[in-house]
């Protein structure tokens, strides 16, 4: 008879404290709850409600991002800005799926090789500001912290950071990771399925060439079967969950021990990432995520020298461990080629062997003389390409791509096929954020890193 594991005899007491004290050092970028009585009962409530993702999965995300970092498979992470309770409808998270895995299915055959597949999904409702405040005309109110936090509408009432959003967070967040599992396990995500995942979304030359690969993919599955190959492995794929881990009301409450190992996990997300302005070395966020068995990201943009970095990765990453590290680079594509070779040669002599992703959209923005936050797709593919430049000048590998797009025909970001100009940008800006990258610009770009991946097979081994 095996023994049964007691969870709360595996509760030690130094990890329990290890996992507070974040709270004895400085934190940036969290509200001000008006009652704090209130949030803490939000925060006990959320402490009660079951993991939404379990820690074997993180393990095996983790063994995934492994091979990745040793250039033997590619991240592709994508998903919203900003995620809204509004937008967590069937069909939203069903068109930011089937982009996701479009965007996947060019990578893999194009490059001829695994792809990570990972969502900025069920849990991203959280967001950065540079300002506390923000001002329309003479009328000052708390910035927009999203909507965990409290409502965009422009009035004091919407503004007011409320505890009960953390509590709604949670339920959005299950109900969407309900349906990314529904639609990645259930058959929709069965490879033959490939041409499906293009109904509904505009016609247009992005589409055009993603059906001549499926058209591709469909003759050597008949090939393939016509010699009795088993197709069962076709029928499923694996999709993760990532957010910011910004908010510390909801991810400390969300970490739980592990019934098997007695290590804690934030059961949040399986890939959590610290942002460029919350990586303080010692900060809350950065001593908090050193502490959980996740993998973990961290934004790195163009300021980063390598004592910031060196400092991350002894904090982040001390027992060197394979999958555990993850550098997401935003230095904007004016210089990336300048700046990001410095750290790619750096961290050779450091013992260490992070996974290095591409953050193309955070370091290209700009705002319209017309009030629109924007990017050019332009710099977005010039990040990308500057990426791959610097990563084939060290002789490092270009292990992933971090792009925010939906499968929406939105017009948020300037350029690509389409050519939407700044007079195309009304027509349907639909983020409460920042732009993002619509259904076609996702699938060009897609298309462009496939070809970079193709270009230098000797780039893995």
């Amino acid at each position: 008879m095996i023994e049964s594991i007691d969870p709360v005899a595996l509760q030690d007491p130094d990890v329990i404290a290890g996992l507070d004290h974040w709270r004895t050092l400085p934190i940036k970028q969290q509200p001000t709850w008006p009652d704090v009585a209130a949030a803490e009962a939000a925060s006990a409530e959320i402490a009660t409600l079951p993991p939404l993702v379990f820690a074997g999965e993180v393990d095996d995300l983790r063994a995934r991002l492994a091979v990745a970092a040793s250039g033997g498979a590619f991240l592709l992470q994508g998903g919203d800005c900003a995620e809204t309770f509004a937008g967590a409808t069937a069909d939203s998270i069903r068109d930011r799926v089937k982009t996701i895995l479009q965007m996947a299915v060019v990578l893999t055959y194009g490059a001829s090789m695994p792809v990570i597949k990972m969502g900025r999904m069920a849990g991203q409702f959280a967001k950065p500001r540079s300002s506390d405040l923000e001002t329309r005309g003479d009328v000052t109110l708390p910035a927009y912290r999203g909507d965990i936090v409290n409502g965009y509408d422009f009035t004091p009432e919407s503004r007011q950071a409320d505890p009960r959003r953390l509590v709604q967070g949670y339920h959005t967040a299950a109900s969407t990771l309900n349906l990314v599992r529904a639609f990645t396990q259930g058959g929709f995500a069965d490879l033959r399925q490939v041409h499906s995942w293009n109904k509904g979304f505009a016609s247009n030359p992005a589409n055009a060439r993603y059906e001549h690969l499926a058209a591709e993919i469909d003759r050597a599955i008949r090939f393939m079967g016509a010699c009795g190959a088993d197709f069962e492995a076709l029928k499923h794929v694996e999709f993760y969950a990532s957010h910011e881990g910004l908010l510390m009301d909801y991810e400390r409450p969300m970490t739980r021990i592990d019934s098997r190992s007695g290590l804690p996990y934030d059961t949040s997300g399986h890939f959590i990432w610290i942002g460029e302005r919350t990586r303080d070395i010692d900060g809350a966020h950065v001593d908090f995520l050193s502490r959980v068995r996740n993998p973990i990201g961290v934004k790195l943009g163009p300021t980063t020298s390598v004592d910031d970095m060196r400092a991350l990765i002894e904090k982040l990453d001390p027992e060197r461990e394979p999958g555990r590290l993850t550098f997401i680079t935003r230095m904007g594509a004016g210089k990336i080629r300048d700046e990001l070779p410095k750290l790619l040669e750096a961290v050779q002599g450091m013992d260490a062997k992070p996974l290095w992703v591409t953050d193309p959209m955070h370091g290209n923005g700009l705002t319209t003389p017309t009030g629109y936050k924007t990017r050019r797709f332009d710099d977005v593919v010039d990040e990308v390409l500057g990426f791959f430049e610097a990563h084939r000048e060290v002789g490092t590998y270009p292990g992933g791509m971090h792009v925010e797009l939906t499968g929406d025909d939105v017009t948020e970001c300037l350029g690509g096929s389409e050519q939407i100009d700044e007079a195309t940008l009304a027509t349907r800006y639909e983020s409460l954020c920042d732009p993002r990258l619509n259904h076609m610009q996702s699938l060009e770009l897609a298309f462009l890193v496939a070809e970079e991946l193709a270009a230098h097979p000797t780039a893995r081994p």
